[in-house]
């Protein structure tokens, strides 16, 4: 492969095999589920694991309804088990809306495929502790639907809610350590910048920008269209964010490595060549000789395999009626009259005669077909008679020959008038790269898609990037509590993994903040999995704190969108039902006067 020629790896998902849970699906081990709108991350929170084992089970959050045959006739697919997504790009499914799960239906597929796949085998119910992730100021409604699924429909007996890049900053601060910073997280569809302060989510105080690797893909995807009209299908949404995962970067200061790419030297040296698929053969292409012969060769073999063929079946045919045929005749020479003309009856025949001119003819073909048979073995090879052109007569060429030695005389003449011009048979033609037809040039596009994060107007969204809402976040608070959060910026999110992410939040905050002030910048040591990963440490060290975990009871007396709260989890806000008036409030003014009017009458 050239330089900066990548081709496309059109990773195609293996279905996942249903696991052997062992002893685990038999005890109180709690089941950890990292429930992301782009993938779902499920496994086992096992004591005395190793603490950098990843989940059992990772597959994108979609499904579709099976193809082919009537409706229901095939159940719906969920993640990896629909292999290739491009196929059932139209039909796919989420239960998500943004970031939010509102449609569990789709959302009970998802949790049947986890708990099937991890091996669950209690009868009845999920009879396992469950820590499930939930968006950033998740709506009660959608949280109340969740509890009613799993303590309705799966039986659980407690569940954790918390948010997916909390637990993340829980998994990567180490112990006893700052519990005070500013998360900046970037998923799928949306990207949070949450204050933390003494552990705990301010939660009135972070923000969320409605741009995320989703709203990437999708761009880069309508910037490459609209370069290269003639790949227009192949230039799909799931080659868009392999694109974006793997060739892409964030400039530190987005005109300044704009510039940089109007050199051609910089572009030569730095723009990635997406190779896609095609074929070597073009359509209409002409043969050569010695092909077109090859080809008139294996016709001609397989018409005479299919005429010997016939011609055996046709034989055989023949032989047996003509045996039929010399039986009857045997009967007329031995004297039996009665079975000879029924015999002739059943041929359709009238007279002796007859049949003797038929017996004469058939035995006649079938000779003639024997012949014809051994003719053809014995007739192996089979001429093939190219066509060629006819060679002209020499006394027809020499007058043009003389008219070109006339024009070679002028030659001398035109070369001192235009020297520069060339004899065009001298010319050589440059030959024509098919593969090179068939690349995508991804050049200033490499910074362009993930910049939205920092520029969405770009997109044509009218909202704040990423350092305007950090700079507008930290001006509500006071000096001293900025200076707490900038202490600890933390990274995380798919959308953060981007090379440059991190020197350009240092550089946003190198000009929002006081000259010589300090701030410290860390990305997650795996920002895709580190939630899932903090969410299981979180299940270990507080397995038996009741505190923390909403059991069926809590449920049952205070509704589904109840919760406990702990370091990596929203901020609970009861619904507040309107008060009732007071009944004396409600009665008529005439009601307190009986005594108040009799007091008035004997003052009167």
């Amino acid at each position: 492969m050239a330089a900066n020629v990548f081709p496309f790896r059109d990773a195609r998902a293996a279905p996942d095999p249903v696991l052997e849970a062992g002893p685990v699906a038999h005890g109180p081990v709690p089941l950890v589920l990292d429930n992301g709108s782009f993938q779902v991350r499920a496994g086992w929170a096992c004591p005395g694991a190793d603490p950098g084992h990843e989940p059992r089970l990772q597959f994108r959050a979609v499904c579709a309804r099976g193809r082919g045959g009537a409706r229901g006739a095939t159940g719906p697919q969920v993640g990896n088990a629909l292999g290739s997504l491009e196929p059932l790009r139209w039909m796919l499914r989420s239960p998500f809306d943004r970031n939010v799960p509102v449609n569990l239906e789709l959302q009970e597929l998802l949790l049947d495929y986890s708990f099937q796949h991890l091996g669950v085998s209690s009868q009845g119910c999920v009879d396992h502790p469950i820590v499930l992730t939930e968006a950033v100021c998740n709506p009660l409604y959608s949280r109340q639907m969740m509890s009613e699924l799993l303590f309705e429909c799966y039986g659980i007996p407690k569940v954790v809610y918390g948010i997916d890049s909390l637990f993340s900053f829980y998994h990567n601060k180490p112990k006893n350590s700052i519990s005070s910073g500013l998360i900046i997280s970037s998923g799928y569809q949306c990207t949070h910048i949450l204050p933390i302060l003494e552990g705990r989510l301010d939660a009135k105080n972070c923000k969320r920008i409605n741009l995320g690797g989703s709203q990437a893909a999708g761009y880069l995807q309508r910037l490459l269209q609209l370069k290269y009209p003639g790949h227009l299908a192949a230039i799909t949404l799931s080659r868009m964010e392999e694109i974006l995962h793997e060739h892409t970067y964030i400039a530190e200061d987005y005109g300044e490595e704009l510039h940089k790419w109007r050199c051609p030297d910089y572009y030569e040296n730095n723009v990635h060549k997406m190779q896609l698929p095609f074929s070597s053969k073009l359509l209409g292409s002409t043969l050569t000789s010695e092909e077109k012969q090859e080809r008139r060769l294996q016709q001609l073999r397989r018409l005479q395999e299919l005429n010997a063929r016939r011609r055996e079946e046709k034989l055989q045919l023949d032989q047996e009626r003509l045996e039929r045929l010399l039986y009857v005749q045997e009967l007329l020479e031995d004297g039996q009259m009665d079975q000879f003309h029924k015999a002739l009856i059943e041929l359709n025949m009238d007279s002796p005669e007859e049949l003797q001119s038929y017996i004469q003819k058939l035995s006649l073909a079938v000779e003639q077909a024997k012949q014809k048979t051994l003719q053809a073995e014995v007739n192996l090879e089979v001429d093939v008679v190219d066509s060629k052109p006819e060679t002209p007569d020499l006394e027809q060429l020499e007058p043009s020959l003389e008219d070109v030695e006339s024009m070679n005389d002028f030659e001398p003449l035109f070369s001192e008038e235009a020297p520069e011009v060339e004899k065009p048979i001298t010319t050589v033609q440059p030959v024509f790269n098919l593969a090179a037809y068939h690349q995508l040039f991804v050049g200033t596009e490499r910074i362009r898609a993930p910049e939205i994060i920092f520029q969405p107007s770009l997109i044509g969204e009218d909202q704040a990037g990423i350092a305007e809402t950090l700079q507008y976040i930290l001006d509500r608070y006071s000096k001293d509590t900025q200076e707490r959060l900038v202490q600890n910026v933390f990274l995380t999110g798919g959308n953060v993994m981007y090379p440059g992410m991190k020197a350009r939040i240092e550089k946003e905050l190198l000009e929002m903040r006081p000259f010589q002030s300090s701030f410290q910048v860390q990305l997650a040591s795996n920002p895709v999995l580190d939630a899932w990963c903090g969410a299981r440490d979180w299940a270990l060290d507080h397995l038996d704190d009741v505190e923390a975990w909403v059991t069926r009871k809590d449920y049952e007396e205070k509704g589904g969108e109840y919760f406990k709260e702990h370091c990596a989890s929203n901020i609970y806000v009861p619904i507040r039902l309107p008060k009732q008036a007071s009944r004396a409030s409600e009665a008529p003014a005439s009601g307190k006067g009986p005594g108040a009017s009799g007091s008035g009458t004997g003052e009167a």
